[in-house]
């Protein structure tokens, strides 16, 4: 029991020390970039707001969840409790919302400029910030009721209906106000994960079309190259035939 509860805590602390590096390898590259003449592109704006909502989810996540696989448990408050879980929810939801927002854009980017979306793709570039930021609002409205039944776990002796988190419990209440919002909270993640299918499921289309294109062009390009070759070796093997004939014409004793 104890051997298992140390290798979950080790797994938990390997994937928030690598996530952290990770992510601020990434912050520092954008600092050192912002002392430059580098002009920013419309997608690093979305990478921004990706590394902030990583580093909610790993602070409020990874770093309490390794604490209790290590046994530091009843070391938050009631408030610190709800916060800690409301930042979390918020930062997990704006990261799914930026990665759904940088796979639309790149779908839209790509696009044939003949396309239905051609005047989309222009104006794309300017929806990318109220994108962002809409993703950000929404996560808090939708969020907002969750910290309301997220309670500390010094204050579980005298309740029943709880579901333990480790370091923070939540309180059960009837199964139809769970299911209702288990809904809520799930159908911007069902969206988000219903348009990153979409448009990966685009781009991988409009590569595949484009390979065909290429080569379809090599190919026909190749057959008028291949003549031009096998017409110059014919010139040349029929230049090289003259050229012996004459020289047996003006040998000595060549009739």
């Amino acid at each position: 029991m104890v051997n298992s509860k140390l290798a979950v805590g080790l797994i938990f602390l390997t994937q928030t020390v690598v996530g952290t590096l990770g992510n601020f390898s990434l912050l520092c590259h954008y600092i050192l970039l912002s002392f430059t003449d580098y002009r920013l592109k419309s997608t690093d704006f979305i990478h921004k707001h990706l590394i902030v909502a990583n580093f909610l989810t790993l602070l409020c996540k990874g770093i309490p969840q390794t604490m209790a696989a290590f046994g530091w448990k009843h070391t938050l408050s009631h408030l610190g409790c709800k916060l800690l879980f409301f930042l979390h929810r918020v930062g997990r939801g704006v990261s799914t919302g930026s990665i759904c927002i940088l796979s639309v854009y790149q779908a839209i980017t790509i696009s044939p400029r003949n396309s239905w979306w051609a005047e989309l793709k222009v104006k794309a570039p300017k929806y990318i910030v109220p994108s962002i930021f809409l993703c950000w609002m929404l996560q808090m409205l939708v969020n907002v009721i969750f910290p309301v039944y997220i309670t500390s776990t010094s204050s579980d002796k005298n309740i029943t209906n709880v579901k333990d988190f480790g370091y923070c419990s939540s309180v059960l209440t009837d199964k139809t106000r769970n299911s209702l919002y288990a809904a809520l909270l799930s159908f911007p993640d069902v969206l988000c994960l219903g348009l990153m299918l979409w448009a990966s499921g685009t781009m991988v289309f409009i590569l595949y079309r484009h390979k065909q294109r290429v080569q379809h062009i090599r190919r026909t390009a190749s057959s008028p190259e291949s003549r031009a070759v096998k017409t110059i070796l014919l010139l040349q093997q029929e230049k090289v035939f003259r050229n012996i004939v004459n020289s047996q014409a003006h040998t000595p004793g060549h009739r």
